[in-house]
């Protein structure tokens, strides 16, 4: 292949426009698209920032018209031509260089290309193939914007922080495994057998005690690392906006973190987002939608209706009640319409999260109601539910009864996917909905493992009205100094206040099962901090990626991130995770167990 020579790129493909006209210029990409119109050649050039074309004609020297007929797609070339206007049949209203293209005089081919398994910018190309040619699909329009976006909000970010007298701070990828939250992925020690480093599920003990050790506004843009079940919108290796201040409290995290937000905003998508953020406790959030996440795009809350049906002859509902659990429904607004096998499919979805079915009860436009519920309730009963429902002609009412997780947990889902399916939201709609949950359970009790269990991890600090139920029979009932963000149903971000006293750490500790030797084998570093004058302090972590994603008007995390994992965590296009060889195993004094497939 040609070397660039002499030739010095001065415009960028998507620069180009009439100021430029008979301009001597030199531009370089991708060959987008070639063809041929008898003794016309035109090749349309792209880059980063966009098209243009490019023209061979009758005047262009013979052996520079053959090499230009040997040009094919995602070949690399730099060319040099004149700028000239299109004549007004020609001009390309599609293209933003439409109204120019650039006579060329030289043309060199920096680097040929095979036929690519996917053209460059199709869609309706699988999330495999584009994974696994990833170099490719890195050069779709779509995905350079999201990639960019992604770095103007990061440095949005930087620049705020930097502003506010924070500084930037890194923390050790390499560091010790925690028992709490997700499962750690572990390195071994080839200088320290039979010893592992975790990689950092948040740098949260770090950061902890950095505010001890005087730094009182830290950041970092920090990777962090989870081996968990993997969703659309998570990742195995993610990365978060982490943010720890001393002497402040939780109106002082909050404050700053919408500051930030709003600001994040507005620099890279125009869009002002009105602050102050609502707030709302995590027992109204659940009570209402369902869900600790709730989307506020739209309506459709839960409504209790187990006072109305107490007492009822129907087995499921009167079942639920006594077992302390509720009945509570949903009112899909204009969903009356829907057939049987429409309902049938939400009842099969609700399954999913646990939920025995739904009873429902349809509106037709005239008034009929319809339900598989009329045998166990008179008219008037019937009527009184319909009523509580908020209920018009074309509604379709839902009911769900089980213990409250179960409901909360079936309804909040299904209320977000009739949303979808009605068309009320939509990632790229341009309608933000922040807010700020508190409030939150500090502990949360597993019948399983007959223990309690930090909600958000166990350095969180309590509310101070609720810290005498920590020596109490109740400890359940505490509220903690949580603080999460949630945007248009998903979590952007979340933080607390954390527990600064050493004598209260260790209380947390004693209520999570910890005995003395497990909490200073897993966090001595921690509670020797505290010893030392260690000052109240709290902090957020945001998402990254889900704040792009946000940004982008996306629902697949995958979309604004440059490598990223597929569904199982592998990564198409490296091989990872890959085997390694026996001598690395046996360096590391490690033996590998065949499983048994039986």
């Amino acid at each position: 292949m040609e070397n660039l020579g002499n030739l010095r790129r001065s415009h960028y493909c998507g620069e180009f426009n009439e100021n430029l006209a008979e301009q001597n210029v030199v531009a370089m990409g991708w060959v987008n698209r070639s063809r041929r119109l008898g003794q016309l050649i035109f090749v349309t050039l792209r880059d980063h920032t966009g098209l243009v074309q490019i023209a061979f004609d009758e005047n262009t020297p013979p052996e520079l018209f053959e090499k230009a007929e040997s040009l094919r797609s995602e070949y690399a070339i730099a060319i040099r031509g004149r700028v000239a206007l299109r004549r007004e049949k020609d001009i390309n209203p599609d293209m933003a260089t439409g109204r120019i293209e650039i006579m060329a005089t030289d043309l060199v081919i920096l680097s040929t290309s095979e036929v690519p398994p996917f053209q460059i910018g199709d869609e309706n190309v699988s999330d495999v193939l584009r994974l696994k040619h990833r170099y490719l699909d890195l050069r779709r329009e779509k995905l350079q914007q999201n990639i960019r976006l992604r770095h103007a909000a990061a440095l949005s970010v930087r620049n705020f922080l930097a502003k506010e007298g924070f500084a930037e701070i890194e923390t050790p990828i390499l560091t010790n495994s925690s028992p709490e939250g997700a499962r750690d992925y572990l390195v071994p020690s080839r200088v320290h057998p039979g010893r592992f480093y975790a990689l950092p599920q948040s740098p949260q003990v770090l950061k902890q005690i950095l505010m001890v050790g005087g730094f009182d506004k830290y950041f970092q843009i920090a990777k962090c690392l989870r081996d968990e079940d993997l969703r659309a919108d998570r990742q195995p290796e993610f990365t978060q906006i982490d943010i720890e201040q001393a002497f402040i409290d939780q109106d002082d995290v909050i404050m700053l973190t919408e500051n930030l937000v709003a600001q994040v905003f507005e620099e890279t998508i125009g869009v002002k987002l009105p602050t102050p953020f609502p707030r709302m406790a995590h027992k109204e959030a659940m009570e209402r939608f369902g869900s600790d996440k709730p989307d506020l795009r739209f309506g459709m809350e839960l409504v209790d209706i187990s006072n109305i049906v107490a007492g009822s002859e129907f087995g499921v509902f009167q079942g639920a009640l006594d077992a302390n659990g509720s009945v509570r429904g949903i009112n899909a607004k204009g969903c009356g319409k829907y057939g049987r096998k429409q309902i049938d499919a939400l009842i099969d979805y609700v399954k999913t999260y646990k939920a025995k079915g739904l009873a429902w009860i349809q509106l037709t436009e005239t008034g009929e109601a319809k339900t598989t519920i009329s045998k166990f309730f008179d008219e008037a009963k019937l009527q009184e539910i319909i009523t509580a429902m908020g209920s018009e002609n074309g509604d379709l009412l839902l009911f769900c009864a089980d213990k409250n997780d179960i409901v909360f947990d079936a309804l909040g889902n299904l209320r977000c996917e009739l949303a979808r399916r009605e068309g009320l939201i939509a990632p790229d709609d341009g309608n933000f909905k922040p807010l700020w949950v508190v409030e939150f359970p500090l502990l949360i009790w597993d019948e399983e493992d007959g223990r309690y269990y930090a909600n958000h991890h166990p350095f969180t600090a309590p509310m101070d009205e609720d810290f005498h139920l920590l020596d109490s029979d109740t400890p359940q009932l505490a509220r903690s100094k949580q603080h999460d963000l949630i945007i248009n149903g998903y979590e952007a971000g979340g933080g607390s206040i954390r527990i600064h006293r050493q004598d209260m750490q260790e209380k947390m500790f004693e209520i999570l099962s910890y005995t003395a030797e497990q909490a200073h084998e897993n966090f001595a570093h921690l509670m020797e901090a505290l010893k030392y004058g260690a000052p109240p302090h709290g902090g957020v972590a945001l998402g990254l990626d889900r704040l792009a994603m946000l940004l982008c008007g996306t629902a697949n995390i995958r979309d604004v991130i440059a490598f990223p994992k597929q569904q199982d965590g592998a990564c198409p296009m490296t091989g990872a995770p890959n085997e390694v060889f026996a001598e690395q195993l046996e360096e590391l004094k490690i033996q590998f167990v065949q499983e048994d497939k039986k």
